[in-house]
């Protein structure tokens, strides 16, 4: 396995120090978690820090290995600089998709409300003293009651956005290497692993669902494939203009 590089050591370091330090001040957590722009919870930095911020030992422990398994191959061809680039873009892509996705619950459940006589300050009131109206559940179904507290009120953190990115350049740099999961033992070829992954993603997404049994525990597939965009969309630009064989340092 291939030695640990500078930038995913530093990266590693830093999400372990932010894990413990919410551990020990859970209170702190609050502030470095990605809200919803309109909830007076979101600071401009939480599209960085969110993705430094992981809930529970098995989550950071995923994504630390991830990190550490692609992060290290792809900085050692492409240096750190941009290695350490491409995956805070692919953060970013993360929460640029998950907002606009919230963006259209939110909106369209703030629509059907305001349509129904209630003013917006009035249900921004409501939501702000983490309190619903039990009227909204007669006005809006339940996949647009779920989907319109959630986007409101639910927060995004963890690397997996990021990682996802790095996934996706891994199976762009490398389509024939073979990956497994551990409740898929047997190896499938990246190129078909990756995307296979992503409609997992799409499809979990899109039913509001986990892949570990329905009714969702919060896993933000979206972010996912916010991730994985932005990679998927750095990895063609690169090699159109034959930018991804240079090195940054």
């Amino acid at each position: 396995m291939m030695n640990m590089t500078p930038v995913v050591k530093q990266l590693l370091i830093i999400n372990i120090i932010f894990f413990i330090g919410c551990e020990l001040v859970p209170a702190a957590s609050e502030y470095f978690v990605l809200f919803f722009p309109e909830n007076p919870g979101f600071q401009a930095w939480q599209p960085i820090t969110h993705m430094f911020m992981h809930g529970n030992l098995l989550h950071i422990a995923f994504n630390m290995f991830a990190l550490y398994s692609f992060g290290s191959m792809l900085e050692h061809f492409w240096g750190g600089k941009k290695f350490l680039f491409f995956y805070i873009s692919c953060g970013l892509g993360a929460a640029l998709l998950n907002f606009a996705v919230n963006y259209y619950y939110y909106q369209e459940g703030l629509n059907i409300l305001i349509a129904n006589g209630y003013p917006k300050s009035d249900i921004l009131q409501i939501l702000n003293e983490g309190k619903i109206a039990v009227k909204w559940k007669e006005l809006l179904t339940v996949s647009q009651f779920d989907n319109f507290i959630h986007a409101y009120g639910g927060v995004v953190l963890g690397a997996s956005g990021a990682v996802y990115g790095l996934l996706t350049a891994f199976a762009f740099m490398f389509p024939n290497a073979e990956l497994a999961l551990m409740f898929i033992p047997i190896p499938i070829k990246a190129k078909y692993f990756v995307p296979g992954l992503l409609l997992v993603d799409l499809f979990l997404g899109l039913r509001g669902n986990s892949l570990f049994g329905s009714g969702g525990t919060g896993i933000a597939h979206f972010a996912h494939l916010g991730g994985a965009i932005a990679g998927f969309l750095m990895m063609l630009y690169w090699k159109k203009n034959q930018f991804n064989n240079n090195r940054w340092n």
